[in-house]
């Protein structure tokens, strides 16, 4: 390890503080490779930023101001939606290299290796998805959008099992209950491109959820065998902890049908949503 070399978590920084899409894009993709390649030391001497940079488009909205897509299957409404998932797949750069950057010290260097990996992944879909706009005369920036994936990054920034908890293992997730019908629906409309970017983001999230699922399952059995005083001594399982620190951090709500065959291939089983599927679990 040498001083002289960048650390992981500058690489990070870096990638974060990038506001333009295309820079972020190629930071992203640099830091990526830099780390598969051996050239980032696995150092942490770089706090993250507490918020990552932006671009002056698109517009930032809150979630009720957000206007209607229009219909399903037109143009407007597809090209409403594929903006709507770029802007998430934009947001999700940022929180998989925070991930990486914030929480990377607490974990093996495996974990850095799987978040760097997702980082690349979703700097690919955005990349695919802006292309797509532009084909069908738009672009990244001309649609309003909301932050509410950053939102869920500040309420956890303080707790790596909070993090894994909310982002994987809630916000992707519902990623996997979702686009096998928006595939459908660009199927139907004769949009056979897009439908093929949404299944290869499928695909790829799910690995995404399973670092998630992996990497809680870790912190859980790291933090009852430890000598620290953590949530997880008092849990009587993985699942449990899960739905107590979803109680705490995350606003939203949980609510059925669930990709039950996808979640389980991510390793997120039944027994951490089946009591919000029953409607048995308050508060979700």
């Amino acid at each position: 390890m040498s001083r002289d070399r960048r650390s992981i978590a500058q690489a990070c920084a870096h990638v974060l503080a990038q506001a333009q899409p295309r820079a972020k894009l190629m930071a992203a993709r640099q830091a990526a490779r830099a780390w598969r390649l051996g050239q980032l030391d696995h150092r942490f001497d770089r706090p993250m930023p507490h918020a990552p940079g932006r671009p002056d488009e698109p517009a930032l909205l809150p979630p009720n101001r957000m206007p209607r897509r229009g219909k399903a299957g037109s143009q407007r409404g597809r090209i409403a939606l594929l903006h709507a998932l770029a802007h998430i797949e934009f947001a999700a750069i940022d929180l998989a290299f925070d991930m990486a950057g914030r929480f990377g010290q607490r974990f093996p260097r495996a974990f850095v290796d799987d978040w760097m990996k997702v980082g690349a992944d979703e700097a690919m879909h955005f990349a695919l998805l802006d292309r797509r706009l532009r084909q069908l005369g738009s672009y990244y920036g001309a649609l309003p959008a909301h932050d509410g994936l950053w939102e869920a990054a500040e309420e956890t920034a303080h707790s790596a099992m909070a993090r894994l908890a909310v982002v994987p293992m809630v916000l992707e997730a519902r990623g996997l209950d979702v686009t096998p019908q928006m595939v459908e629906r660009f199927r139907s409309a004769g949009d056979l491109a897009s439908a093929k970017i949404m299944q290869r983001i499928y695909h790829d999230e799910i690995a995404h959820v399973g670092f998630g699922s992996k990497w809680f399952a870790w912190g859980f059995d790291h933090d009852r065998n430890s000598d620290e005083r953590t949530n997880a001594e008092t849990a009587e399982s993985p699942a449990n902890l899960w739905v107590s620190l979803i109680n705490r951090h995350f606003r939203g709500t949980l609510k059925p049908p669930f990709n039950d065959s996808a979640r389980h291939e991510a390793g997120l089983t039944l027994d951490f949503y089946g009591a919000v599927a029953s409607g048995n679990q308050t508060g979700l």
